[in-house]
């Protein structure tokens, strides 16, 4: 063990540097995230009946139960603040440490970085281990500042702390995770497709067991959060699971390690034919081809996540059995405008989704360029052109297209609840509509990152943070309305219900082909990596 720890220490602090922008971000957005959920729910109820009154609502709705998980004690302030950061965020806890455990891994030793350092005193497993023992560090303040802010936020200290060990050990499994992803294939977009599939398989067996066989979320390291009762009456036995699992993942991916050949992975690749398809022979036929099981993937996934956004909406309805809740119902215009205030916010969610699969795409341009192979398609007949080109189209027409399936799957998950899929159609798509300016001008901005230079192809991630951070946090944090103005998606007219004003939308979609312009005139004159 001695030798496979030499010059682990100095590839830590390597890691750390490298990361000095990801790391804090996203431990800081995710921390952000829990204190205002703490203090923002603090304020929503005035006494101990009206916080059960909720808590037993939410758990009436099968699909909230399943988006968020159940809330096991209705009396806890704690539970109800932290029920979607208990779930939810934690998922984004699991791909912040596949996000790092990759790019120190998989993505080092497919661009034969890692080849350099096996040539010299440092064990083959040693960057392995070290970007381990990293990733863990970075959930490991991730789980005190959670706590902390929960703290901060007017929450019991006993429940804070136990919900910080929680994001630790889910951290923990994710990490795991995310070594075993990394042996099984010798690609990086193939590994973090199997990290993004266990990921979500947890998710969808926890749902499973939430709404079904409880059984089944105890199958699922998502479904512990809810099962170490917190805010109540702790199962402090619980948090055993977590670094059990772990060890297990991560033993079994330091084994697998050393057991395959430095550079590929334990499921062979594939061999491709020795001649391209004529398909093949035009820059935006290969970006398209290499895309292609992303974009399939993608496809599903907003597919079944409008689905489950869709039909929660027409759930609503139990929550007004009251004589009050009844006027105020009334008050708020009738429950054809409650179902579009909670579609209009759902949706906004699903936009900063999509926004994702565009800067994805960038960030892979990114990669291929500073791997070497975009230059080797520009000393073939392709020009700069039409490789820039090809990305701007797959960011602009891969987003809009995933915008469009979204508002499909809500429009059908509304449908199948209320009976009439047509009304889901004719509400979702405009508002759907409504959102294509906000998500090409921040996927534009993340093509201004790169072609400025492919060091910089990963910037739109930050902004798409910065831009989330604005909207779902900058009220509560007392933010100047001109700094929340940052936020493209705050332009974007609430739909369905609210009123539409051409003005915003366009000014967004001009600033949106500008930007994109602009990229491209840089992109155009400086030097290929």
């Amino acid at each position: 063990m001695a030798d496979s720890w030499t010059g682990g220490g100095r590839l830590v602090r390597l890691y750390g540097r490298r990361d000095r922008v990801l790391a804090p971000v996203w431990v800081l957005v995710l921390t952000a995230m829990c204190g205002a959920s703490a203090v923002a729910t603090a304020d929503l109820y005035a006494g101990t009946s009206e916080l059960a009154d909720a808590a037993h609502l939410i758990n009436q709705s099968p699909a909230l139960v399943a988006l968020y998980g159940p809330i096991l004690d209705e009396h806890s302030l704690g539970e109800i603040a932290m029920s979607k950061t208990t779930v939810m965020y934690a998922m984004f806890v699991m791909l912040m440490t596949l996000v790092l455990v990759r790019r120190h891994t998989r993505a080092e030793e497919e661009s034969g970085r890692f080849e350099l350092l096996g040539a010299t005193a440092v064990d083959r497993v040693t960057p392995t281990v070290a970007a381990t023992a990293y990733a863990a560090g970075v959930v490991a303040v991730l789980g005190v500042l959670s706590a902390v802010a929960d703290v901060a936020g007017g929450l019991p200290v006993r429940g804070s702390l136990l919900f910080g060990a929680s994001w630790l050990g889910i951290g923990l499994v994710g990490v795991g995770i995310a070594v075993v992803a990394c042996q099984l294939s010798a690609s990086t977009r193939t590994c973090g497709a199997l990290g993004l599939a266990a990921v979500a398989t947890f998710y969808l067996v926890r749902a499973a067991g939430d709404v079904g066989p409880g059984w089944l979320s105890w199958l699922s390291p998502l479904g512990w959060g809810t099962r170490l009762r917190a805010w109540g009456d702790p199962r402090w036995w619980v948090l055993l699971l977590y670094p059990v699992t772990a060890a297990a993942l991560v033993g079994l991916g330091w084994a697998l390690h050393r057991r395959r050949d430095l550079g590929s992975g334990l499921v062979a690749a594939r061999p491709g034919p020795a001649v391209a398809a004529p398909s093949l022979r035009g820059a935006a036929s290969l970006g398209l081809r290499l895309q292609r099981t992303a974009l399939v993937g993608w496809t599903v996934g907003t597919v079944v996540l409008g689905a489950v956004f869709g039909s929660i909406a027409p759930t609503l309805g139990d929550f007004f059995k009251s004589d009050a809740a009844r006027a105020a119902l009334r008050a708020f215009g009738g429950r054809g405008a409650v179902e579009d205030a909670l579609l209009a916010a759902l949706l906004h969610i699903a936009a900063y989704v999509v926004t994702a699969y565009g800067l994805s795409v960038v960030a892979a341009a990114g990669s291929e360029e500073r791997d070497g192979r975009a230059a080797v398609v520009l000393a073939t007949g392709s020009t700069r052109r039409s490789v820039f080109g090809a990305t701007a189209g797959l960011v602009a027409l891969g987003s809009v297209w995933l915008l469009l399936t979204t508002g499909l799957g809500m429009a059908i998950g509304f449908g199948l609840q209320t009976g009439d899929v047509a009304d889901g159609v004719g509400r979702l798509l405009p508002a759907v509509a409504a959102y294509v300016p906000a998500v090409l001008l921040t996927g534009a901005l993340g093509l201004a990152g790169f072609a400025w230079s492919a060091r910089w192809a990963a910037a739109g991630w930050g902004l798409l943070f910065l831009f989330l951070t604005l909207g779902e946090l900058g009220e509560l944090l007392h933010l100047p309305d001109w700094a929340i103005g940052l936020s493209p998606f705050q332009h974007v007219p609430a739909l369905p219900g609210g009123t539409v004003h051409a003005a915003p939308l366009v000014a967004l979609s001009v600033l949106a082909t500008t930007v994109g312009f602009g990229a491209w005139l840089r992109y155009r004159s400086r030097d290929i990596d």
